[in-house]
């Protein structure tokens, strides 16, 4: 006799809206005590995060453009976790997206201008899509695991590209390891300078939506989804689990490279070994914070790409360290991850 977890079949809309006000009410009043504690005015505070993060048009863009990783990067996790496939390797997969493109782009030269862009996200999908379709196959024809290989792919792609930077790519100009600055015809679009929101803002939301109507509107999101929900019964059904874990496996490294053709040719205008953040990681929890939504993926990315520009705020007005920043991220991470869980469960009494 005693309490257990009962998956539900159905999670209840509004149960996960509750699950979520109740996360953001309990990271509230914990952070507000953290910041108390701290000697911290925890008013002055939360209104430095707001201020930071959606106080005018300016603060609101650049948490649009610092959410922009954070959305594909998201979108690239629930394509492979949907079908149960454990893509650890995004971070990975954006590089090999962005050394991609800017291959490209030193072979073109920046002669063609504007009209290099479209196939610079094309090659940096498909560089993400080949590097994170390899762990895939690596899966489906060895059995090998995909969270290992994609872990340690992680680190070979990194390896990769700084020697690149110290060899033939490197800016000879620059003791750092960097390729030379992009020309400016390359770069990508502003949708608002001031705020250093870029057209790639743009292109992650047309990325979600595209992602969204496959996976719940097309015969490859249905095989999908039932090789997620049981592999063997999909085989039987007639379903190639192989295949279609090699099919998610490139489809989200693509979407990840698409995030490094943004931070190249978007953000940093030239290439380099720290052009991410951690986007990788942090999309993980970003889709699973979202429940494997593309959609909520959106809003989940939003509110990370807020968060990071109001702490800044915050540090600045309130002269709070650094580490209470961090402490304040996961303490809001843990609650939505409980309310995730709860969400998708319910508690019962078991009598037996």
């Amino acid at each position: 006799m005693g309490l257990r977890l009962e998956t539900r079949l159905a999670p209840n809309a509004r149960w996960q809206a509750l699950s979520v006000l109740l996360a953001l009410l309990a990271s509230g009043i914990v952070t507000a005590i953290l910041l108390k504690s701290a000697g911290t005015d925890v008013w002055a505070a939360f209104t430095a995060i707001y201020d930071g993060a959606f106080g005018d048009l300016r603060a609101t863009s650049k948490s649009l453009a610092k959410s922009t990783p954070f959305i594909l990067t998201g979108l690239a996790i629930t394509v492979a976790f949907r079908a149960k496939v454990w893509n650890i390797g995004a971070e990975g997969q954006l590089f090999a997206g962005a050394m991609s493109s800017y291959w490209l782009y030193s072979v073109t030269g920046p002669a063609m201008g504007m009209f290099l862009l479209p196939l610079l996200f094309v090659a940096g999908f498909v560089g993400g899509g080949l590097y994170g379709g390899l762990a895939g196959y690596l899966r489906s024809a060895f059995r090998v695991n995909e969270v290992l290989t994609t872990v340690m792919l992680n680190y070979v792609i990194l390896y990769l590209l700084s020697f690149l930077l110290v060899g033939p790519w490197r800016d000879q100009s620059s003791f750092y390891q960097q390729s030379s600055r992009i020309d400016r015809s390359v770069w990508l679009p502003d949708i608002w300078a001031p705020g250093k929101l870029h057209v790639g803002f743009l292109i992650a939301l047309v990325a979600a939506v595209v992602v969204y109507i496959i996976m719940s509107r097309s015969w490859f999101g249905y095989e999908v989804k039932a090789v997620g929900l049981n592999a063997r019964a999909a085989r039987f059904k007639g379903i190639n689990v192989e295949r279609t874990a090699v099919a998610v496996m490139a489809i989200s490294g693509g979407l990840a490279g698409l995030a490094g053709v943004i931070q190249v040719f978007g953000v940093n205008h030239r290439l380099e070994t720290d052009i991410s953040l951690g986007f990788g990681y942090t999309g993980i929890i970003i889709a699973v914070l979202a429940m494997l939504n593309p959609m909520w993926v959106v809003f989940v990315a939003i509110l990370f790409g807020a968060f990071e520009n109001g702490a800044i705020k915050m540090q600045v007005a309130t002269g709070v360290p650094s580490a209470i920043t961090s402490a304040i991220e996961a303490i809001t991470l843990l609650f939505f991850l409980t309310a995730a869980v709860l969400a998708r469960h319910r508690i019962v009494w078991d009598s037996k």
